[in-house]
């Protein structure tokens, strides 16, 4: 796809209910307990469902492989940034932060590495989408101070950054299918591996008494990232970060209706922003 060009509406459709689909396991981590162990089960759900992606979609080529590898390592570090987010700020403001930073990074990224140059339409719809995501945490106090506002902007860094990656190595890959399955074995590893070191024995017996809700937060991580991954093979990776980052919409209701977050009016129309940008977005031109 090129820039300039609106994406098809099922497209759209699916892009949003993957949005739906972050925003309620990321509410599931927030008040999963030990959560360190959560995002580590989480992502080695994805894992398990990967052998058959891998299986169906046949070998990679050799030019995404870099990408991959490159994508794994900034996830890792994604994983360990957001579990500080969520440790120095609510879900309603970490949350925001964090995503509603990433798509401007996003269309920067896409700019350099990519070769996207985004139409002045599309542009104003990436601007708009993040300005009305990003108001949605600025009316709130930082009661932990520099700790809540740092952990959540350099998880959106790492966001923007391998949106990025996986948008450069799918495209390489020849195959969408087996570079989403080997991104989530790739991923699941080495968050794995920190959450069993450092958990040791109680490891296994978090994972008896939690195993079903970490299959339920893992069946939507994966269902929603995958749908991402396919996504950035057919729309500019601007347009799909941007439409993606709308789950913080359902962020900031999940905080605020259910786990009694702070709330404002200003919220109101940071979400009518956020959809007025995302029609911007994807007007013709």
């Amino acid at each position: 796809m090129t820039a300039g060009a609106g994406m098809d509406p099922a497209v759209v459709l699916l892009i949003l209910a993957a949005a739906a689909m972050h925003a309620i396991w990321n509410a599931f981590l927030k008040v999963g307990g030990d959560r360190l162990m959560t995002i580590a089960g989480v992502i080695a759900v994805g894992a398990l469902f990967a052998p058959a992606l891998i299986a169906q979609g046949g070998p990679l080529a050799p030019e995404a492989w870099p990408f991959l590898a490159l994508s794994a390592a900034i996830h890792t570090v994604y994983f360990l940034l957001l579990l500080g987010a969520y440790r120095f700020g609510d879900l309603s403001v970490a949350y925001q932060i964090a995503r509603g930073s990433a798509p401007i990074l996003v269309a920067l990224g896409a700019m350099l590495f990519a070769g996207e140059t985004p139409s002045p339409t599309e542009l104003a719809g990436v601007v708009v989408v993040s300005a009305g995501i990003v108001s949605l945490a600025l009316g709130h106090r930082l009661a932990d101070g520099w700790r809540a506002l740092a952990y959540p902007l350099a998880t959106g860094v790492a966001i923007a950054a391998y949106t990025v990656s996986d948008g450069l190595g799918v495209r390489l890959a020849g195959s969408t299918p087996a570079f989403i399955g080997w991104l989530f074995v790739w991923s699941a590893l080495p968050i794995a591996a920190i959450a069993l070191i450092r958990r040791g024995r109680e490891a296994p017996a978090f994972l008896r008494t939690r195993w079903r809700p970490t299959l339920f937060g893992g069946v939507l991580a994966f269902s929603a990232y995958g749908l991402v991954i396919w996504a950035l093979t057919l729309g500019a990776m601007a347009q799909v970060s941007a439409l993606r980052e709308t789950s913080v919409v359902i962020g900031a209701l999940i905080g605020t209706r259910l786990l009694g977050e702070a709330s404002a009016r200003r919220r109101v129309w940071s979400a009518a922003a956020v959809a007025a940008g995302v029609v911007i977005l994807n007007l013709p031109v």
